[in-house]
């Protein structure tokens, strides 16, 4: 193995044997409390009232699919910026039109409702394609 190696093996090894030695220590060393109460489910510090479990909306998980979205976005944008004075013009083009797209597709978002988590609720039309209904009171 080549010798470029040792440093960041050395680093690893140092890494791994320091996470292990922090819990093998808050194990041994800690307070151990617990009993009846620890043991049972709470939700914000209030204990559950029933056993059932509730449905969630499926706004927040498409809030945080739209989120994961755009956040890939930046992670393509810096390489770009690492090499747009090498590239010239038509990297910083391609960049552009790779922004618009992303815009365009925020854009849809938006007028779809799809960023909204106030009192509207989402549900899915004939053609398959989400859309926003009113709670009925």
């Amino acid at each position: 193995m080549p010798e470029q190696y040792y440093p960041v093996l050395l680093t690893l090894g140092v890494a791994i044997l320091l996470g292990v030695t922090i819990l093998a220590l808050s194990q041994l060393l800690g307070r151990q409390t617990g009993g009846r109460v620890k043991g049972t489910a709470i939700e914000s510090g209030m204990p559950l009232l029933d056993l059932s479990h509730k449905r969630l909306s499926i706004v927040f998980f498409l809030v945080a699919i739209d989120f994961i979205v755009f956040d890939l976005e930046a992670a393509f944008l810096y390489p770009w910026a690492l090499v747009v004075r090498e590239q010239g013009w038509p990297l910083f083009w391609a960049v552009m039109v790779f922004i618009f797209l992303i815009l365009v597709g925020y854009v849809y978002i938006w007028k779809k409702g799809g960023l909204d988590l106030g009192a509207k609720s989402r549900a899915v039309g004939h053609s398959g394609e989400p859309r926003l209904l009113r709670e009925q009171p």
